[in-house]
């Protein structure tokens, strides 16, 4: 136990050491992957340290190697932070170290799971039965939601893929929006869907599936059906028109899934709920609870309508497991797993219903401030409508807007990332951390009138 004690206070230490520094360390990494394997590599000691030793060894180490991503200036991929009582529930989940997957060995954890599972539907607007499973991220969550759709589709024409498996089952069409994020495409491999099932629906300029092709897409072929929108557009932040794509999906007899990542969270502001009207009509839904909402990493959520279609496509019996029917082992693709409920119950908590649309509100501010800002300076252009927590921005041509986009990470102050959108070079920004102020916005587009200057 003495060791346990010391290794948590130097932690503490350490971590203390680490936010305290975040207003002024590099946002970008200093240190490449080559300088950290030889910081932290080499051959496994023949003899061990003390933990306190061990755990100051890899701070001090790993720091240089460190992107600041807690801090109010990382924009980009869709990465959120860390809600204080989140990531002190976080450090409460890895002492506890409690297996999530079932209700008589660790009560609490599924507990957790389940109540913070009904705050995200009821805070969405969702059924109030949705059946919540918390998985890795939003590859999994779609993973997940897409699983139980493949079980029910086939289900309802007769055949049992438990039982049977694909081969010779009746092909499932997957209806997809053109750009739809690329974990929706491996998802569907590891479920045994290829290319060759998908369908493809035109999307206007900023990403959102069009309704008539839609309608077009489904009439033109027969059999089982899957239709997957998307609530934010991973470049744009753009939203599929539901309240006109879900009754399509559903008069051609469809499952309908929605991938939600970062924007499914838009249900949760009455000022932005717009975005998401007529979700509530679809039958999954997948989230990513480190993106909008700010917990730590490893939690993804998959929402369904049925609990019995995650049930009948997850559980199993085991002769060893004493289970129960509130198992959430029967919800996921996991036995022995993380407790990823505490984390999402803290955070739900620590803001309540009001502080949850407070938070969602202002990270759409922020971003709306960002294009503001960014179209006051000479040479960068908004690439798309800010209708949510995603900017895009580009330079006169696609050289330029690349050698911009290395100069803003090597500058240190921000981090913007390099994307391609209709065949162009862009840089793009995802608002979507609780830690980004109005002065860190200011800094950052301060950093890239600097470089475009530079450039000039």
């Amino acid at each position: 136990m003495d060791d346990r004690t010391s290794a948590l206070d130097t932690a503490h230490a350490r971590a203390r050491d680490f936010l305290d520094g975040l207003g002024s360390r590099p946002v970008w990494p200093t240190a490449s992957y080559e300088e950290m394997l030889d910081a932290l590599g080499g051959p496994l000691p023949e003899q061990g340290e003390d933990a306190s030793s061990v755990v100051d060894a890899l701070a001090r180490l790993a720091d240089p190697g460190l992107a600041a991503i807690a801090g109010g200036r990382f924009f980009g991929f869709v990465i959120g932070g860390e809600l204080p009582a989140a990531l002190g529930a976080d450090w409460l989940t890895s002492v506890w170290d409690q297996n999530g997957a079932l209700t008589s060995l660790t009560p609490a954890a599924a507990a957790a799971e389940r109540t913070a599972g009904g705050w995200i539907a009821e805070a969405l607007g969702l059924p109030e039965d949705t059946a919540a499973g918390f998985v890795t991220g939003g590859l999994m969550a779609n993973f997940t939601g897409l699983a139980a759709a493949r079980h029910r589709v086939l289900a309802d024409v007769g055949w049992d893929v438990a039982q049977r498996g694909l081969a010779g089952s009746p092909p499932i069409r997957l209806v997809v929006g053109e750009h739809r994020h690329d974990t929706l495409d491996l998802a569907a491999r590891y479920l045994g869907l290829g290319r060759d099932a998908f369908v493809l629906v035109d999307a206007d300029a900023d990403g959102r599936m069009r309704p008539g092709a839609l309608e077009t897409a489904l009439s033109s072929t027969a059999g089982p059906a899957i239709v997957s929108l998307q609530a934010g557009e991973v470049h744009t932040g753009a939203f599929d028109p539901f309240e006109a794509l879900i009754p399509i999906a559903k008069a051609a007899g469809a499952w309908v899934h929605v991938d939600g990542a970062f924007g499914l969270w838009a249900a949760a502001s009455p000022g932005l709920a717009h975005l998401t009207a007529g979700i509530d009509g679809a039958d999954s839904w997948a989230t990513d609870a480190h993106k909008t909402l700010n917990v730590p990493y490893d939690c993804g959520v998959a929402l369904v309508r049925r609990r019995t279609d995650l049930v009948e496509a997850f559980a199993i019996a085991a002769d060893y497991i004493t289970g129960s029917s509130e198992d959430p082992m029967d919800l996921v693709p996991e036995f022995s797993r993380r407790a990823r409920g505490f984390t999402v119950w803290a955070a739900l908590r620590s803001l309540g219903r009001s502080g949850l649309a407070d938070l969602v509100d202002t990270l759409a501010a922020r971003a709306a401030r960002f294009a503001a800002r960014l179209a006051e300076v000479p040479g960068v252009t908004v690439a798309n409508d800010v209708a949510y927590t995603q900017v895009m921005l580009r330079l006169d041509d696609d050289r330029r807007t690349t050698e911009a986009g290395r100069r803003i990470l090597a500058d240190g102050t921000a981090v913007l990332t390099p994307a391609v959108w209709q065949g162009r070079a862009v840089l793009r920004c995802s608002v979507s951390s609780w830690a980004t102020t109005e002065e860190d916005v200011d800094r950052t587009v301060d950093a890239v009138a600097r470089v475009v200057a530079s450039l000039a």
